[in-house]
């Protein structure tokens, strides 16, 4: 019942900014946005119910990256809103502003795949350590590890 609700305002009130939109069984919808509508659509979709945002996470599909934030309920209903970026300059709005929780998620977006996330309140390096080299990050795929000590001084 809550996806029919939640696909008919998502149709209906945010059908120019979002698409590709499936609930592949019950209390699961997906869809996915732009960078540009990410923190409108955020917005319209705390308004309408989803109160929490429990993760984002990110992923390096070689040529750009997905970010996945993960919207819930108080009555089980999962939406996963989907959103690319380029790999060349990722970045992406903050969504604090609706969800000022998540920024420790934001962090590891800046620190594991090298995403800006723009607006960002100013912090510690969050999950590395903060002597990190800068340029590294972990989580792309092209990523090869730190040098050893024996490159390092050469």
């Amino acid at each position: 019942m809550r996806n029919t609700e939640l696909i008919d305002f998502l149709q209906s009130k945010l059908a120019s900014s979002v698409t590709n939109i499936s609930t592949p069984r019950e209390k699961r919808v997906f869809a996915e946005t732009t960078v540009d509508n990410l923190v409108a659509v955020a917005t319209s979709l705390k308004e309408w119910g989803l109160y929490y945002l429990g993760t984002i996470t990110g992923l390096d599909s070689g040529d750009k990256f997905e970010i996945i934030y993960h919207f819930y309920d108080d009555y089980g209903l999962i939406f996963n809103l989907k959103v690319f970026t380029p790999r060349d300059n990722p970045k992406v709005p903050t969504v604090t502003t609706v969800f000022p929780g998540v920024f420790l998620y934001e962090r590891e977006l800046m620190d594991l795949l090298g995403i800006d996330v723009e607006g960002t309140p100013p912090n510690r390096r969050y999950p590395l350590p903060d002597d990190w080299p800068a340029g590294q990050y972990p989580l792309r795929k092209d990523w090869k590890g730190l040098p050893s000590v024996e490159e390092v001084s050469k």
